[in-house]
């Protein structure tokens, strides 16, 4: 079985549907369980989209790679852009009262609380986000 995966799209918002296209696979795939899934799609979906808006400017000519890996306890993905990266160290605080009408800045805050381990390398250019997949199928809220 095979447990790597990767794609590589260009910087237009319409190919975010080739990730959710692979997150959909994994879960038909049993390679991820519906307990992870909703967290996995929205955090993949949000980095990605960072990648081709702020990494590389929606330009065409560029793109967006995410691998994933998966073992027998998690579930992990590296999302590169072409871009020169960001200050990750200084982002806005989403939740603060001064940027809650704001449109954008939410992305790396969502996929912080949603992912069980977020770490950046080139500048924040490359994003590694894992998810364990030893979550009980049905929580208790």
């Amino acid at each position: 079985m095979n447990n790597e995966f990767s794609i590589n799209i260009t910087s237009d918002i319409n190919n975010l549907i080739e990730v959710e296209n692979l997150i959909e696979s994994l879960l038909e795939q049993g390679k991820i369980s519906d307990a992870v899934y909703g967290n996995v799609i929205v955090a993949l979906t949000e980095a990605t989209l960072n990648g081709i808006k702020h990494g590389n400017k929606e330009d065409v000519s560029k793109t967006v790679s995410i691998s994933c890996d998966i073992t027998t306890d998690d579930i992990s993905f590296i999302i590169e852009d072409e871009g020169a990266g960001f200050d990750y160290n200084n982002l806005p605080d989403p939740t603060d009262p001064e940027n809650l009408e704001k449109v954008n800045g939410r992305g790396i805050f969502i996929i912080s609380n949603l992912a069980d381990k977020l770490e950046f390398e080139k500048n924040g250019a490359r994003m590694l986000i894992s998810f364990s997949l030893n979550v009980p199928e049905h929580q208790e809220a």
